[in-house]
């Protein structure tokens, strides 16, 4: 029963996107740690995301993955989720949405879910590892020609959850890393990245380590580079 409930509302909110705009879908299931700011993440980045005219559409069902679903989306946004979500046939289909051109998005802890499917961590583009305290530290933004840096300053101090990574992979563009000698507890070293972007398997993927709490979402600089990092997946720029 809940099952055919589930596809009976996708199709009714389907029809509320039309497939004349950039559509995106925001994710945010977890199966281990959840994250309080989740909520906070999906109004944010949903309204900033329908002020531009980008339709929206949030879900935490995984049965939302399967090709048929995910062709009426350009883009997926995985905010914050955690843990294994997916079955065999739902990663099919999920790779078959970033071969085919589409954009991915990950906030914060998307790098804290399916560490034992080896291409989602590509994906990605790396695993989160451990992290300290949540603290104020310095950003330093390396790349300020790219939709998600542009009209930041060239220092950015910012109050957020930092992430150590793990399996970091070859060929991302980093756009920002975080200073360790600005906060207690980092494990990287000198070079921390926390917000990259490239081309990968025939689509386009945008991630952020920022969004931990509820405040960060208020910041003005991080909606701008959360705005900016779903443009670029979806090629409005």
């Amino acid at each position: 029963m809940r099952t055919n409930l589930s596809i009976l509302l996708f199709i009714f909110c389907g029809t509320l996107l039309s497939r004349a705009q950039q559509n995106v879908l925001i994710f945010s299931k977890t199966t281990e740690f959840r994250h309080e700011s989740i909520p906070k993440g999906v109004a944010t980045v949903s309204e900033i995301l329908k002020a531009e005219g980008i339709g929206v559409q949030h879900t935490e069902d995984v049965l939302y993955f399967c090709k048929d679903s995910l062709a009426n989306f350009d883009a997926l946004i995985f905010l914050s989720t955690t843990g294994d979500l997916f079955d065999t046939e739902q990663k099919k289909a999920i790779q078959q949405f970033i071969n085919s051109g589409k954009g991915f998005v990950g906030i914060h802890a998307a790098s804290d879910t399916e560490h034992h499917w080896p291409w989602y961590g590509q994906l990605v583009g790396g695993y989160f590892a451990s992290h300290p305290a949540v603290q104020k530290a310095k950003i330093d933004v390396l790349k300020k020609d790219h939709p998600s840096t542009e009209g930041l300053q060239s220092v950015w101090w910012h109050k957020d959850e930092w992430y150590d990574f793990k399996e970091v992979q070859p060929g991302l563009n980093i756009l920002m890393t975080v200073d360790e000698s600005s906060y207690k507890g980092g494990k990287m070293g000198q070079f921390h990245p926390v917000a990259w972007f490239r081309e990968f398997d025939g689509g386009r993927t945008f991630y952020t380590a920022l969004g931990h709490t509820n405040e960060s979402f208020d910041s003005k600089e991080f909606r701008k580079h959360l705005l900016g990092g779903v443009k670029y997946v979806l090629q409005l720029h």
